[in-house]
């Protein structure tokens, strides 16, 4: 714009300067942002990266004070993917909130199930009563998902600094862990797997050798991943001391997952506050001594090897447990039945339908009643936590008695770790505030829930 009038243009005020007018674009926070600038920094200017940007893993908008190409503050800007989740929830039965709870942190979905799953438990009082076997299929299902999850992490931090071979590697091996979810659950993502009292379905014919073969082809070709970016010098060059946070920072900021565990603190829910019966499991929690994107992109690495040895564990375990069920025995809470997947990915039981159809007209009415209303939760609050790949994913759950939760809340890992987006990154190079970024690796699904 060439005019220093303010009239001609209701967006915008002009300032003159030695250079010539300058005009300062209002919108949002804008405003407050440009008020926390130093008027003495000339030099300094105020920049968007986001909300629509390849580098920001979603929608998320980075507000940063550049000097050069020395960033001097960093922000975050948030809520661009509202979806209303935990409220939504409050109109739905207790069954019914596994599908909203799984579209949150959409690459890990089977912990969103599974913490909500633990919470409505726990209010249940029917901790106990699940079966050993569904115990067995959340555990695999789960860590299943922490490699497809931690692939995406990799995949895409590669691509953000230009190692596209990173990015197709690791999105073809998260093909095989999607190809398991739909084996098993019917559906590659988003799957309402995990259920109150259980998991959906048995385990699908052939799915066990399935599973088999998952692994031994990731046992040759997480360490093909490894070399490509470990033999890489340039890969390491751009990782290495950059987005750097020491144990007081993460623990000052509540940075859990591997940007805690890179710090060298063991700190892992499935071996400190165990749950689904991981401490039955033989496995370890990897620390480094290396608080920077290198050292949380090489802990995801390892930890893809120790979930390889878990799913080993729990493939012995459900070939011994052939049979057995996968709901709680309660017909009050078991829902759905169980289903037999047709070519629609969905569907009950032959059984039950000729049951509840042509057998008791009391079985058809209480169908009918579980499906429609849901079950009652007794009155009282509850708060669960597990360990996603991101870190520590929690649930507060709140029940009046009714059939649908009063409040549901979670505590996104994701929402948290951003916090350390202007520690990482202030004082660095504006380049390596994409490092630091993608070693945080946040999902926007799980922060603007």
């Amino acid at each position: 714009m060439s005019t220093t009038d303010t009239g001609t243009d209701p967006y915008a005020q002009s300032q003159d300067t030695t250079s010539g007018p300058v005009f300062t674009v209002t919108g949002q926070d804008w405003d407050e942002v440009v008020a926390g600038v130093d008027p003495d920094a000339s030099e300094r200017i105020v920049v968007n990266m986001g909300p629509q940007h390849p580098s920001t893993h979603g929608v998320l908008r980075l507000i940063l004070e550049i000097e050069g190409e020395s960033v001097t503050e960093a922000r975050c800007g948030i809520g661009y993917l509202h979806t209303g989740i935990e409220k939504n929830m409050e109109y739905r039965n207790w069954t019914q909130g596994v599908t909203f709870c799984t579209r949150m942190d959409y690459l890990s979905p089977m912990y969103n199930e599974a913490v909500y799953a633990l919470g409505v438990e726990k209010l249940l009082g029917i901790t106990d009563q699940i079966p050993e076997k569904a115990d067995v299929l959340r555990v695999m299902m789960m860590e299943v998902n922490r490699i497809s999850s931690h692939l995406v992490a990799i995949a895409t931090g590669g691509m953000e600094i230009g190692a596209l071979t990173v990015m197709t590697v690791g999105f073809r091996e998260r093909e095989l862990c999607l190809d398991l979810f739909e084996l098993f659950s019917g559906l590659r993502m988003n799957s309402a797997y995990i259920r109150p009292g259980g998991v959906s379905q048995d385990v699908p014919e052939g799915g066990l050798d399935a599973v088999d073969r998952f692994v031994s082809l990731m046992r040759k070709r997480l360490p093909e991943l490894a070399a490509l970016c470990n033999q890489n010098p340039i890969f390491k060059g751009r990782l290495k001391d950059v987005g750097y946070l020491d144990l007081a920072g993460c623990l000052a900021l509540g940075v859990t997952g591997p940007a805690l565990r890179s710090t060298g603190y063991d700190w892992d829910l499935r071996k400190k506050q165990p749950y689904c019966g991981y401490e039955t499991y033989d496995f370890d929690v990897i620390t480094r001594d290396e608080p920077d994107a290198y050292g949380r992109f090489r802990i995801r690495l390892d930890e893809m090897d120790e979930s390889l040895r878990i799913i080993e564990q729990c493939v012995t375990r459900l070939r011994a447990l052939e049979g057995a069920p996968v709901m709680v025995a309660d017909k009050k809470i078991a829902w759905p039945s169980q289903l037999a997947i047709g070519p629609d990915g969905q569907g009950n039981s032959l059984e039950h339908i000729r049951h509840i159809m042509g057998e008791s007209m009391e079985a058809l009415i209480h169908h009918f009643k579980l499906v429609t209303e849901g079950f009652r939760v007794p009155a009282g609050q509850v708060y669960t936590s597990v360990e996603s790949p991101r870190g520590e994913l929690a649930c507060h759950l709140v029940s009046d008695g009714g059939t649908r939760p009063y409040r549901a809340h979670f505590r996104d890992p994701s929402f948290s770790n951003l916090q350390a987006t202007a520690a990482m990154s202030e004082g660095g190079m504006l380049a390596d505030v994409i490092v630091a970024i993608a070693s945080i690796d946040p999902v926007m699904g799980g922060v603007d829930r």
